[in-house]
């Protein structure tokens, strides 16, 4: 009998896509497996579409890795995918006792996961190894040192995802009105067009391809409307990153903007986890999922560079329907638990 492949989405939300890739993944290798999910709330989408759910505590509260410890240990879970930027430091700090009951955790060393974690880190990474990048200090050195000729500016916090905090600052007197902010820093204007470089690290640190996805549409900090886009000196940038990082391992996405009249390239982020619009990398043909279940068993892998160029995605809402009573929203409940 073959022994079936669990695989388990942290902080599920309304990751409904990321699962589902998973669960046709498994399928393709022709492989039994459940996707779990783990959620603060049943009252999640992914929780919901999920074999089974389980509820735990906040990722930053003591008990949370006790409380997914013991899951993954019943449940014989083999991967788990971390899918928010606060769980990254507390997973890559105990992966090693995950892998004690058996189970691997698909995320970077420590050393990769503050370097991305913040930007001012991001930035002095980027500068001390020599890779561009925009032009970036402080608030309060900004408000100081920027004259007229160097607006408009990004202003943004230090930590954060989704776009969340993010300003375009035309003027000192914009300017100076964030000036009560704390942890903001203050970046030049990147030129020409926005990629989000999708990669995945192997067990080995090879990195088969980069996938620039740019974004045509956004809404609410995640991309709505995307194409994935050939472009050597993007791909070769994002990759030298990915093999410089500190034990990067699993997804790695890497914010690029690429001038096409100058040829100019700039980094402004790193993220190293799945990001939103990752199904589109995965639908032109970059199988991440599948490669890293090929890894974890033993199988050929079938990772290559041979992605369709010019996919476009059109994203659109869906929803999952539940009784009342299976988010804490039943008689005589007045508020679900979401």
């Amino acid at each position: 009998m073959v022994e079936p492949f669990h695989i388990m989405i942290s902080s599920a939300g309304r990751r409904v896509a990321l699962m589902e890739l998973f669960r046709r993944s498994l399928q393709a290798l022709g492989r039994p497996g459940e996707l779990l999910a783990i959620d603060m709330t049943p009252a999640s989408s992914a929780y919901q579409r999920a074999d089974r759910g389980f509820i735990v505590p906040r990722c930053t509260d003591p008990s949370f890795v006790p409380r997914v410890l013991e899951i993954c240990e019943a449940e014989r879970v083999r991967l788990v995918i971390p899918t928010i930027d606060p769980a990254l430091p507390v997973y890559a700090a105990h992966r090693e006792a995950f892998a004690a009951v058996g189970t691997t955790v698909l995320v970077s060393d420590p050393e990769t996961i503050a370097i991305a974690g913040d930007k001012v880190a991001t930035h002095a990474w980027l500068t001390a190894e020599g890779l561009p990048t925009v032009r970036q200090t402080t608030l309060a050195a900004a408000l100081d040192e920027l004259t007229a000729a160097d607006f408009p500016v990004i202003a943004k916090p230090t930590r954060g995802s989704s776009a969340i905090g993010v300003e375009v600052v035309h003027t000192r007197a914009q300017l100076q009105g964030l000036a009560d902010r704390e942890g903001y820093i203050v970046q030049s204007m990147a030129r020409g067009n926005e990629y989000t470089v999708s990669m995945l690290v192997r067990h080995d640190g090879s990195v088969p391809c980069a996938v620039p996805r740019r974004r045509l549409r956004v809404r609410a900090g995640e991309v709505s409307k995307g194409v994935a886009v050939r472009l050597e000196p993007v791909e070769a940038l994002a990759m030298e990153v990915a093999r410089r990082l500190p034990g990067a391992r699993g997804t790695i996405n890497v914010q690029i903007f690429h001038d096409p009249e100058t040829g100019e390239l700039n980094i402004i982020e790193i993220n190293p986890r799945f990001g939103g619009g990752f199904p589109l990398a995965f639908e032109a043909g970059a199988r991440y999922p599948q490669w890293i279940i090929e890894d974890l068993l033993g199988l050929p892998s079938t990772a290559a560079d041979t992605w369709t160029d010019r996919l476009v995605m059109l994203r659109y809402d869906d929803a999952v329907f539940v009784p009342g009573e299976q988010i804490g929203f039943g008689v005589g409940q007045e508020e679900p638990r979401t």
